[in-house]
């Protein structure tokens, strides 16, 4: 090995370990600062006496359902490029991307990628522009539910809290943070940016960033174009709608499994159950170990806009972590069984 492939080699290991430790780190601040104070043994009690594991089950359930749904759909997009894999395969992949993202954080795409590339003797970029496709399918996905739900949830989100109540100097307090989403500084620097790329889009079009962009974007619509074009576009739609009609029935589950927080959809109904669920798709978009810690900050924060009565930050506390913590032992559980598979299968292919 010569000096220059050494010092490669210490640029991406140096790379590799930054993009695991600043997840890791992100996780541990954030829940470090949500059980600063707690009352562990308390909230222990509350999972104990409170949780009605029946609807627990059922949220593990519909979750798992949900990705045997996302395997389905893209072996849709997958056939449209030629790559022909096995449902069985697919499912594995994708138990195995959520385990792999409990480690490091964006890599479980990946791997999915790598798995199904070498599995089918299939080129890795074209399988890897058809899990971009089906990630950009949720991005917007989540994107069009965010506008919908704010669109119709504003006006009851805004009468439970009024703007001379907000205490905006706390940023831990929930008030700040919905003072800063009304705040028109905020907006008006969205609004600059916005205007500042759309200028060097227009003006330097030769410029570096531009044409990195650009080929993104081309890359992008391709991956899209394979949607577009592919047989069984209806199968595709239906299998997207289940996904996300799954991911809002498994949260409502879990609603349920509280009587403190299945008073706040009896009370407040649909939409108070929406606001909780894009906040925390939302909050998945943070940089952690899948989700530990931005999870549980968003459930708590969504629960906190509703006036329930004996539904404390502690009580919101163990909820959020009641559900984060069940969906992490099953992407382990899962994790380890689609591993285990694949060591015992790989002589095979």
């Amino acid at each position: 090995m010569t000096q220059t492939d050494s010092i490669a080699g210490g640029h991406k290991a140096r790379r590799l370990l930054g993009g695991a430790i600043l997840p890791l780190a992100i996780s541990a601040g954030l829940c470090w600062l949500l059980f600063r104070g707690m009352d562990f043994k308390a909230m222990w009690q509350t999972m104990k006496t409170e949780c009605d594991f029946r609807w627990m089950w059922a949220n593990i359930a519909l979750t798992i359902a949900a990705h045997v749904a996302r395997a389905a759909r893209w072996q849709l997009q997958l056939k449209a490029l030629g790559i022909r894999s096995g449902l069985w395969e697919l499912t594995l992949s994708i138990f195995g991307t959520y385990s792999v993202n409990l480690v490091l954080p964006r890599l479980g795409e990946l791997w999915r990628t790598g798995f199904v590339a070498q599995r089918q003797n299939a080129p890795f970029t074209k399988v890897f522009g058809s899990m971009v496709a089906d990630r950009l399918t949720d991005t917007l996905a989540v994107l069009l539910l965010t506008l919908a739900t704010f669109t119709f949830a504003a006006s009851q989100l805004m009468s439970f809290i009024r703007p001379e109540e907000l205490d905006t100097s706390d940023p831990a307090e929930p008030s700040f943070f919905l003072a800063l989403l009304t705040s028109p500084w905020l907006w008006a620097g969205i609004f600059l940016a916005a205007g500042a790329c759309v200028w060097l889009w227009a003006r330097h079009p030769g410029h570096r960033m531009v044409r990195a962009v650009r080929g993104i974007l081309a890359g992008l619509w391709q991956g899209f174009a394979v949607i577009v074009r592919m047989d069984g576009k209806g199968k595709w739609l239906f299998y997207t709608v289940f996904i996300w009609g799954a991911y809002i029935a498994s949260l409502w589950m879990a609603f349920q499994a509280f009587p403190l927080t299945a008073e706040v959809t009896g009370t407040y109904g649909f939409k108070a159950l929406m606001v909780c669920f894009i906040l925390t798709s939302i909050s998945m978009g943070v940089p952690s170990n899948g989700g530990i810690g931005p999870y549980q900050w968003a459930l708590i924060f969504g629960l906190s806009l509703y006036n329930v009565p004996g539904l404390t930050r502690d009580y919101s506390a163990a909820f959020a972590n009641m559900v984060m913590g069940t969906s992490t032992i099953t992407l382990i559980i899962l994790g380890l069984f689609t591993f285990g598979w694949i060591a015992l299968t790989k002589n095979k292919k």
